[in-house]
C-alpha cells in the first residue's frame, strides 16, 4: 500500500436538508475533497474544536498539510476591529478562532497552508490584516460574483517568481470566483502576489518566509485544470517524509 499525505480541510457547521431531515451538520463542498484525493493525498476534514483553537499543537501533528476553505460565512469583523457591514452576514465565530489558531500553528511549524477565498480572507485577518467588508463599495462593481449560486469568470495577474505563480504554473491565470470580500490591510508578513486584471484588487497573498504559506481569493478546487491544490499537496511531501 502507498503512503499519503494528509490534507486538513476545514469545514462549516450550520442546518441542512438531508432527505427528509433537517441537520445541524458539519460539511464541505466535495471539490475540496475531490481536488486534495486527485493531486494523491488523504483528505481529513477539521471541524472547529475549542480545545483545538486553544492549542492546536496535536491536531497539527497529523497534519501535512491545511487548507482554510471558502464558505458562505463571512469572517466576524470583531475579529480585525470593525463593526459589522450590512451585507456581512452568516458568521462562525467558532470556525473563526479554530482557523485562525491552525493557520498562526501552521505558521509556527512550517506546515504547508493554502486558504481558499473565505480562508485567503482569514489568512490576512490572522496575520494583523484587516478586510473590505463588501467590495462593491470600493470596485464599484460586483463582477466578483456576478450571479447567486455560481462562479464568475475572470484573470488574475501573480509577480514572476512568487509562490502563487509557482503553484499555478502561469503569470496569468483564468479563475472562479465568488466573494464579496477581499483584503484592505494586508497582514504583517504577507505581500499581495496576484491581482485581478479587471480593477487591480488583491487576488493573492503568500509569506516570503515560509515554506509554502498561500492565499488566493479564487477557487482552484473547482478547476480541474488548476494546480494550486496539487502545488501544496506536492509541498506537503516534505512534511509527510
Amino acid at each position: 500500500m502507498t503512503s499519503r499525505p494528509t490534507i486538513g480541510i476545514t469545514c462549516s457547521v450550520g442546518d441542512i436538508r438531508s432527505g427528509k431531515w433537517d441537520e445541524h451538520a458539519a460539511f464541505s463542498p466535495f471539490a475540496y475533497v475531490r481536488a486534495v484525493q486527485r493531486a494523491g493525498a488523504r483528505a481529513l476534514l477539521l471541524v472547529a474544536d475549542d480545545a483545538d483553537a486553544e492549542d492546536p499543537r496535536d491536531l497539527l501533528a497529523v497534519l501535512d498539510g491545511v487548507i482554510l476553505s471558502g464558505g458562505g460565512s463571512d469572517v466576524a469583523p470583531r475579529r480585525y476591529g470593525q463593526e459589522p457591514h450590512p451585507a456581512t452576514a452568516d458568521e462562525e465565530p467558532r470556525r473563526d478562532g479554530f482557523e485562525i489558531a491552525l493557520a498562526r500553528g501552521a505558521t509556527e511549524h512550517d506546515i504547508p497552508l493554502l486558504g481558499i477565498c473565505r480562508g485567503m480572507q482569514l489568512l490576512n485577518v490572522a496575520y494583523g490584516g484587516t478586510l473590505h467588508q463588501h467590495l462593491p463599495d470600493v470596485l464599484h462593481h460586483d463582477e466578483h460574483r456576478a450571479l447567486p449560486a455560481s462562479f464568475a469568470r475572470h484573470e488574475v495577474r501573480l509577480e514572476p517568481a512568487s509562490l502563487a505563480a509557482a503553484a499555478t504554473g502561469n503569470e496569468t491565470e483564468a479563475v472562479l470566483s465568488h466573494h464579496h470580500q477581499g483584503p484592505d490591510r494586508i497582514g504583517e508578513g504577507l505581500r499581495v502576489t496576484g491581482r485581478a486584471t479587471l480593477d487591480d484588487s488583491a487576488e493573492a497573498i503568500e509569506d516570503p518566509a515560509a515554506r509554502f504559506l498561500l492565499g488566493v481569493l479564487w477557487h482552484p478546487e473547482e478547476d480541474e485544470r488548476s494546480r494550486v491544490v496539487g502545488a501544496l499537496v506536492d509541498a506537503s511531501l516534505a512534511t509527510y517524509r
